[in-house]
């Protein structure tokens, strides 16, 4: 996996923080803005457009039984931490973020493409399906 960043001009506090792996995503990119930016931003200061979208997967989430948390450490990429409650150690951590082709994704951590970020449902659905393997 890659990490490159790099500050954009204007903005002290805003880095783009772009994740790759070729083999798995087939040269896809995706790109989290990180820290202040412009835009509306909740009460921890993180972009609105990354949590309001979270805040629906998790809502799905919740009617197929997973637990989730809303995860939004200062100056980082929000991301919310899925559980299976029946056996907690089937967890994984959800992104959102565009990618290369502009539309908004869902993302498993190794950056490889759950679903758009439109079809909440299908996001929710195969999340589920991976977490309940072995229950």
């Amino acid at each position: 996996m890659e990490l490159a960043g790099s500050a954009r001009a204007g903005a002290s506090f805003e880095r783009d923080i772009t994740l790759r792996i070729l083999k798995n995503t087939q040269g896809d990119d995706v790109t989290l803005v990180a820290g202040p930016a412009s835009g509306i931003h909740d009460a921890d200061g993180q972009p609105r457009y990354f949590t309001d979208r979270l805040e629906g997967l998790a809502d799905e989430l919740a009617k197929c039984g997973l637990s989730t948390r809303l995860v939004t450490p200062p100056g980082r990429v929000p991301s919310l931490h899925v559980v299976n409650p029946a056996l907690s150690m089937l967890s994984e951590d959800i992104y959102a973020g565009r990618g290369q082709d502009g539309a908004w994704w869902y993302w498993w951590p190794w950056a490889e493409r759950i679903a758009p970020g439109d079809d909440v449902p299908s996001a929710a659905a195969l999340i589920a399906r991976v977490l309940r393997a072995g229950t």
